[in-house]
């Protein structure tokens, strides 16, 4: 009889063993929770974009690779092997006068269109900023090659943007450069208006180029 009840026991203990609630077993198997990391995406901080002086006197910012990159976003058709002689060009000329070659660059870029022309000046003219172009009388002043267009360019700044104490470190070619005056009546490109041009808004219309000038310096 007392084997029969421990036998009793015995195999009530194992049932009751075997009878564990499934919510134990999940509870016992239930893998660890891991808390996740938020991740923090941080916005791209851009460079901020050059500063061009409106001044003709001033330092320039832009490089002449820039000044060529510029470029070549407004016209992308253009001769690249002559736009990156230009650049090199605007920026030796002027920085031999103390001319702000940004300015002048804006200002080629506003006479010629870019370099399609298309008005009185020719291609052929090397003349990049319209220097006598009055009629089909005068279509404007010629000169040999590119380099000697761009220092008659920067020769007729000098005279806008210099006073008569400043003298020209290059010979003067500039057969119009006798014409400005008082000599610095124009240190900045706003007093162009009026002066260089009859429109009362060339400069801010060459204003507007040069802050698409800084704005393309951005990223780069």
């Amino acid at each position: 009889m007392k084997r029969k009840i421990f036998y009793f026991l015995l195999i009530s203990v194992m049932v009751l063993s075997a009878c564990k609630t499934t919510s134990d077993i999940d509870k016992d198997t239930e893998p660890e929770q891991i808390e996740e990391e938020e991740i923090l995406v941080e916005e791209p901080v851009l460079p901020e974009p050059k500063v061009i002086s409106r001044n003709l006197s001033d330092e320039p910012v832009m490089s002449a690779d820039e000044l060529y990159l510029f470029f070549m976003e407004q016209n992308p058709d253009a001769d690249r092997e002559m736009i990156i002689r230009m650049s090199n060009y605007y920026i030796e000329e002027a920085s031999v006068e103390g001319i702000n070659s940004d300015c002048a660059w804006a200002q080629m870029c506003l006479e010629t269109g870019y370099l399609r022309f298309g008005n009185l000046v020719q291609p052929e003219f090397h003349n990049y900023c319209g220097l006598g172009a009055i009629d089909a009388d005068h279509p404007g002043e010629i000169f040999e090659t590119e380099q000697l267009g761009v220092r008659a360019h920067i020769q007729h700044l000098f005279a806008y943007a210099k006073t008569e104490e400043n003298q020209l470190t290059n010979e003067l070619i500039d057969k119009r450069f006798k014409w400005v005056n008082p000599k610095g009546k124009a240190p900045t490109i706003f007093e162009l208006a009026g002066t260089w041009a009859a429109d009362k808004a060339y400069g801010e219309k060459l204003d507007r180029i040069l802050a698409k000038m800084e704005l393309s310096t951005v990223g780069k």
